[in-house]
């Protein structure tokens, strides 16, 4: 399986919150992006399951930023 094969939660919206240290666009960490290529199938499939939640939390701050 080449790189082009590995399934990414990426919607080429990167920034990162200096709040939360988490990517605003698919819910990673620089470590976890940075990585990515090199985990396993099961690691990157666990913080897949994970970046829901991650979104959900870190969406309150985004929205009242948002509002100013």
């Amino acid at each position: 399986m080449g790189t082009a094969d590995i399934e990414s939660p990426c919607i080429k919206v990167c920034a990162v919150s200096g709040a939360t240290g988490l990517c605003l666009g698919c819910g990673r960490t620089l470590s976890e992006i940075g990585g990515w290529a090199a985990m396993t199938a099961d690691e990157r499939q666990a913080i897949m399951r994970e970046l829901p939640a991650r979104l959900s939390s870190a969406s309150p701050a985004r929205d009242k930023s948002s509002q100013r």
